[in-house]
């Protein structure tokens, strides 16, 4: 199941966390991958780790740096069947306490990044079809205190994975996003703490915090032909976090 043999993914935020994890796990399942990070340095050290994978430096939120990785992907491996947008950044303050450039920030690579993603990477898919994999958050699902522009770019993605899965299914392009719940990623470590990070994810109705390859699974079905018919969707990982949410 969930043979990826043949087809060629571009993941960003490839060099940590949840990127790192779908990137070891699509090659294990037959997939050329391209990473694509502005962590240029540790992004060659985890393409070094993983067969058939290279890496290309790229900031999202750019639109020459998405033409290029693009052109870098096709360049190397011929084709381009999959897309995982991870790529995404934090911050925290109140409202009050929030510039338009730090909204401004959060916006250009969060949403910003995902739009020229699918944009740039469209041409490329349209030949032969393709998958599109959104990575959004449960902060999309309510509301966030000192969150606001992170929790707004989130929303934001799941309305835009919506909309261009209307757009893009003529194409056989197949668009689709994930809710992650409380995953152990660098981010999250940076932003929690390890101490408190474990208490949260002990509160968790399944007793545990999630893990960066309970997301790489997800993305591994949604990445393969088995998810064919699925497009539109939100799939949820969150150990339970959001199910008494009404």
């Amino acid at each position: 199941m969930f043979d990826l043999d043949g087809k060629v993914a571009l993941i960003t935020g490839g060099a940590k966390g949840q990127g790192a994890a779908e990137a070891r796990l699509f090659s294990e399942h037959g997939a050329r991958v391209m990473i694509a990070d502005v962590r240029e340095d540790e992004a060659r050290v985890v393409a070094g780790q993983i067969s058939n994978c290279d890496y290309v430096r790229l900031d999202v939120g750019d639109e020459a740096g998405w033409k290029a990785a693009v052109e870098k992907t096709l360049g190397r491996f011929g084709r381009l069947d999959v897309l995982v947008n991870n790529a995404a950044i934090s911050h925290f303050s109140p409202i009050e306490e929030t510039s338009l450039a730090d909204f401004d920030r959060v916006m250009r690579i969060n949403l910003g990044g995902i739009f020229l993603g699918m944009r740039t990477v469209l041409p490329a898919l349209r030949a032969h079809g393709g998958s599109i994999i959104n990575i959004s958050s449960i902060a999309a699902l309510t509301g966030r205190a000192r969150l606001s522009a992170y929790a707004s770019s989130k929303w934001a993605v799941r309305g835009l994975s919506r909309s261009a899965a209307l757009e893009f299914a003529p194409h056989k392009i197949r668009v689709n996003s994930i809710i992650p719940g409380v995953i152990d990623t660098p981010m999250t470590r940076e932003a929690y703490g390890s101490e408190k990070l474990q208490l949260r994810g002990e509160a968790l109705p399944m007793g545990r915090v999630g893990l960066p390859q309970d997301i790489a699974n997800l993305a591994l079905f949604l990445a393969s032909d088995e998810s064919s018919f699925c497009t539109g969707g939100e799939y949820l990982c969150d150990g339970g976090e959001t199910a008494g949410i009404a």
